[in-house]
């Protein structure tokens, strides 16, 4: 198998182990379980709390002292045996706990396989930059891959799930030990302070105004980032509550209607240049904005007959929503911070994102959920609990539209793709 095969196979493996349980855990949570809204919302700011800092810390231990592949395939097998444990569990606040460890073990795997892709292509002499894109895309397939075995199999509520996730992980974890060494490159590091190495001389860029504002925008709109992820599934399934709805292909194959969202993205990304150069940064932020107002309203709405469409259209808009704002806000700190702390600001961004905003949502949206959208019979009022996502979109939409400057410079796009 050549060197680029055996990294498409460790992608896909890599994110069909997330998408086996990612978007059904709440037919599991809810459905099998009945457990309450409150604390499901813990269950998805452990992606945050691991996020905040496990990739720093692994990352230093990588490049210190200990070969990437082999501190990713250790990982990989920890979370397998959390994973594998999960289903014993009955429990709601060890079932967190554990799910914790699992992401303690799982998120910083992603940034290290980034840096495994990396270093053995550079090692092979492959233009990273060309070659790259199309092996990543093979993780979001494999992501929806998971997605459908775990619909078609039937375990969209059921334990197996994990299993599966578990028995990919140590597959993933075998397959990591005979890749190609990637050595720690500690002098690279030597003349950094620890605080320089988990980015914290980021902070600074706090001091900017418009770089501060744009750092609170992006916790608040990652706090919308995980709500269709968590909830999303969860929405489609209980429509079999209703008669007319109850065996409808959106009740049966929820979980491969959802995945539509994630097939979009794939393609969006394709569609980002075009509108960054017409657009601009912040228009292109906007425009994702305004689509995740979308994501949530035409979710309010739709229904498996009549407002079937109303559903896809919501999965499709997923794509620009979710790619428009992590790709163009990327974009925007390369294009701002100095080079001397470029690697720590995007790390910032994602820490606010996907860790601050991931912690924020989660936690409150299953507080709001229980506390004001769930009756006595602990039925969920979707219409409202979308409507209500939607109207938070559209009131942070509007304060970036009037309180975030930024003029476009075509230049500024162009010296990108050189």
């Amino acid at each position: 198998m050549g060197i680029k095969n055996r990294l498409i196979l460790m992608n896909f493996l890599q994110f069909f182990i997330w998408g086996s349980w990612l978007i059904t855990i709440a037919n599991y949570w809810f459905g099998t379980m009945h457990w309450s809204p409150e604390e499901f919302g813990a269950v998805f700011s452990t992606l945050g709390i691991s996020s905040l800092f496990m990739p720093t810390l692994t990352g230093i231990i990588a490049d210190r002292w200990m070969n990437a592949e082999k501190l990713y395939g250790i990982l990989h097998l920890l979370g397998a045996i959390a994973m594998a444990y999960l289903p014993q569990i009955n429990d709601s606040t060890l079932f967190i706990s554990i799910i914790l460890v699992a992401m303690i073990c799982y998120m910083p795997t992603i940034a290290l396989m980034n840096s495994i892709s990396y270093t053995i292509l550079k090692n092979n002499n492959f233009d990273v930059i060309k070659v790259f894109p199309p092996i990543r895309v093979w993780g979001t397939i494999g992501f929806i891959a998971a997605m459908w075995v775990t619909n078609l199999a039937g375990f969209k509520a059921s334990e197996n799930q994990f299993y599966i996730a578990a028995f990919v992980s140590v597959l993933l974890a075998i397959y990591s030990f005979t890749m190609p060494e990637c050595k720690p490159q500690g002098k690279n590091n030597e003349n950094k302070s620890i605080s320089e190495m988990l980015g914290l001389n980021a902070f600074k860029l706090f001091k900017n105004y418009k770089m501060a504002l744009f750092f609170i925008f992006s916790m608040f709109l990652g706090a919308a980032l995980q709500l269709t992820n968590m909830y999303g599934d969860r929405f489609l399934s209980e429509f079999e509550k209703i008669p007319e709805f109850a065996d409808s292909f959106v009740v049966r194959y929820s979980t491969i209607i959802m995945s539509i969202s994630q097939i979009s993205e794939t393609l969006f990304i394709l569609a980002i240049p075009f509108f960054l150069k017409r657009f601009g940064i912040k228009k292109v932020m906007l425009i994702s904005m305004i689509a995740w107002v979308l994501r949530f309203a035409l979710f309010a709405y739709g229904d498996p007959a009549g407002g079937l469409w109303m559903i896809i259209l919501s999965c499709i808009v997923y794509g620009m929503a979710f790619d428009f704002f992590n790709i163009s806000g990327s974009l925007f700190v390369e294009t701002q911070c100095d080079s001397s702390m470029r690697s720590s600001a995007q790390g910032l961004f994602m820490m606010m994102t996907n860790g601050f905003g991931a912690i924020l949502g989660s936690w409150l949206s299953g507080i709001i959920i229980g506390s004001f959208f769930t009756d006595s019979n602990e039925n969920f009022m979707w219409m409202d609990i979308w409507n209500t996502f939607a109207i938070y979109s559209l009131v942070i939409a509007i304060f970036f539209a009037i309180l975030f400057k930024h003029k476009h410079d075509p230049k500024l796009i162009a010296d990108l793709n050189h």
